[in-house]
């Protein structure tokens, strides 16, 4: 699980295991991939804090209640406050992540100083033009995604695995071509395929599901074995039906992902018809290193657990260690605080209290959003 409590704060964010955290009484989520809504459930019944896309994905994918969800505008500030009392409140910023649909990063500010946790994403310039970003200084928190925070994680900007993933198409134009993807994310490369090729996209019920959630062009059509573009679950692309594929009919078989960069191996190695194009929703190594000398934080915090990782990746304990970003940290002494006095009371209440509250208090608290 890929989530954190704000020490001295009740603020959680991507962090849904509630009796791991009594104190906890705002909950954040910046996107929706599985490794960060790990315990939550349509028997969720605490409010949530997202963007408008991630919104709606949530209602239909977890079935949480609309009660529940609050917007926060993509772009925008929004004043909440942090007791019962309406003594102490923060300012959040939401910003655009450019990692997959309704993504987005929260900027904290409050007694507790500025935190920044950016949840997924990939840098880009314009997350500093005309954003809460822009003008922002003196960041004492930044939780960094650092899902490939290590020198050899190098890979190509989407423009340019764009360009190949659609040359590898054109160059088996007698060949059917079979995409392994996740459950959301990388939905803009397939009609971006879509449009190029000019054919249209078979992807699973669920897949095309989503494509309508988000408003997306009409290039899909549901597991449509006629089609001659096919995308598959991530998890079935293996040697055996890689195999079992081109033995049916000439198969071109491609992972759009960076999944394998920074770990000295080749996966599918001497497997005919089959490409791993290195598209990435993450940053590299280089991008990561822009953004924090961007940011200059105070502190820097891994928003992925090393403990978390497994299986043919190890711990890759290396790329929880964020020593090598030392260099790009503000010097200046970062905020001291005491929690206070109102907020303390508030974070020792039971959740159960603290809801009926919320609940009465609901309709006026909309006004403090602006």
């Amino acid at each position: 699980m890929n989530g954190h409590i704000i020490p001295g704060t009740p603020i959680a964010v991507d962090f849904w295991k509630k009796r791991d955290c009594p104190s906890a009484k705002f909950f954040f989520l910046t996107h929706l991939h599985g490794d960060h809504t790990v315990g939550l459930s349509s028997s969720w019944q605490y409010n949530i804090y997202c963007s408008a896309v991630t919104s709606k994905l949530l209602t239909e994918k977890y079935g949480i209640k609309d009660d529940l969800i609050n917007v926060l505008e993509t772009g925008s500030s929004s004043i909440i406050y942090l007791d019962d009392e309406k003594q102490e409140q923060m300012v959040v910023s939401v910003i655009d992540a450019n990692h997959c649909p309704g993504s987005v990063m929260f900027l904290f500010e409050g007694y507790f100083g500025k935190v920044l946790y950016t949840g997924d994403f990939r840098y880009c310039d314009l997350m500093f033009v005309d954003t809460p970003l822009s003008n922002c200084s003196d960041i004492d928190i930044l939780y960094l995604d650092n899902t490939y925070c290590a020198p050899e994680c190098i890979f190509p900007t989407r423009e340019e695995a764009i360009e190949k993933l659609i040359k590898l198409i054109q160059e088996h134009k007698d060949h059917r071509i079979i995409i392994g993807m996740r459950n959301l994310g990388k939905e803009d490369l397939l009609v971006q395929i879509a449009e190029i090729t000019q054919e249209w996209i078979s992807v699973p019920s669920s897949m095309y599901r989503t494509a309508e959630i988000l408003g997306l062009p009409n290039v899909f059509c549901i597991e449509d074995n006629e089609c001659k573009i096919r995308v598959v679950p991530f998890h079935t692309v293996n040697k055996s039906n890689v195999i079992g594929w081109n033995n049916y009919e000439p198969t071109l078989v491609i992972l759009p992902s960076s999944l394998y960069c920074g770990l000295g191996c080749i996966p599918f190695e001497g497997i005919p018809n089959f490409h791993i194009v290195p598209y990435s929703d993450h940053c590299s190594y280089e991008e990561i290193c822009t953004f924090v000398e961007r940011v200059k934080p105070k502190f820097i915090y891994p928003v992925v657990n090393e403990r978390q990782r497994g299986g043919i990746f190890g711990k890759l304990s290396d790329r929880s260690d964020l020593s090598c970003l030392n260099k790009y940290l503000s010097k200046e002494q970062s905020v001291k605080f005491t929690i206070p006095k109102s907020v303390k009371r508030f974070m020792s209440l039971p959740m159960n209290t603290y809801m009926r509250k919320v609940s009465r208090q609901k309709n006026k608290a909309a006004k403090y959003h602006y």
